[in-house]
């Protein structure tokens, strides 16, 4: 059907329960905060995601940050509710504004204070996007990326990467002041080269529905040669919605026609690819 925007049905539920990397709960699938005031939505409206995810088998989220509020409720949720542990961050794209108006040094304090809730288990997303920020603000995203990286360090947090466009230069930076210990590069969007290289440095690689895509195959050969104990997998909900639902509202319910399809491309059961990258979860952000 054609501009089908209802929800995909539930997918068949998974052998081995495990986790959405990196999802966005609070946003609806038009991309918007469900409150119409700009403020998170209310914290029981994310129960019904939560407990679709569950039924088939995603046992627990990673609740991504991409500005102060929404890193709030992250943590609020992830305090609430033991199937959440929380990412706190402002987004690459958000960090020239923040910059231009003399708030990101204080932005990242508090995020630094975030960072300390037991529940907060990763610094992101954050990074370079060079998709959507012109030249003038690249320097403010740099500022930003390493103002995370430090906070990360400092709380032995894992830290989630967001890359639009600029591989080399996040690598670069990466290699440059050294990256934490745990390193994710959410929504993995590289080549089979630029997966080496990240490998090469001890990260990890978490693929989306975008794995599923008709026209990604360099993401499938990036995928192949992803040792096991460096895969993850996740929604990025609401966007990214994998084959054969593109175009409609994403969740974290949906993790399994990702890990699917996953599974099928390297050759492996589906049970043996689930736990893997359960256990690989667990690894990055500790138990839920």
């Amino acid at each position: 059907m054609a501009n089908d925007r209802s929800a995909p049905p539930l997918p068949e539920p998974l052998p081995v329960p495990v986790h959405d990397d990196h999802t966005h709960i609070n946003f609806a699938p038009d991309a918007e905060l469900w409150s119409p005031d700009g403020e998170p939505l209310a914290l029981e409206t994310a129960t019904e995601a939560l407990d679709l995810a569950e039924s088939v088998g995603v046992r627990g989220v990673v609740q991504v940050g991409t500005n102060l509020p929404d890193s709030r409720w992250a943590v609020a949720l992830a305090e609430r509710d033991p199937r959440v542990l929380a990412a706190v961050a402002i987004h690459p794209n958000d960090a020239p504004d923040l910059a231009a108006a003399r708030t990101l040094d204080d932005a990242l304090a508090e995020l630094d204070a975030l960072a300390a809730r037991p529940r907060v288990r990763a610094i992101g997303e954050t990074g370079m996007d060079f998709f959507r920020t012109g030249a003038d603000g690249i320097d403010a995203q740099r500022a930003s990326f390493l103002g995370h990286i430090a906070i990360a360090k400092r709380h032995a947090l894992a830290l989630q990467i967001h890359d639009r466009d600029a591989h080399e230069t996040i690598a670069d930076l990466l290699d440059e002041v050294g990256a934490p210990e745990r390193t994710v590069l959410h929504c993995f969007s590289g080549d089979a080269d630029f997966a080496r290289r990240c490998l090469d440095a001890g990260y990890y690689l978490s693929f989306a529905g975008t794995v599923t895509f008709k026209n990604a195959p360099a993401l499938r050969e990036a995928l192949a040669i992803t040792p096991l104990d460096r895969i993850l997998v996740e929604t990025d909900a609401p966007f990214l919605t994998p084959e054969p639902y593109r175009g409609r509202p994403n969740s974290p319910y949906l993790v399994p026609v990702t890990l699917r399809r996953m599974a099928a491309e390297l050759g492996l059961d589906v049970a043996e690819l689930g736990a893997r990258v359960a256990a690989n979860a667990e690894a990055v952000y500790g138990p839920w």
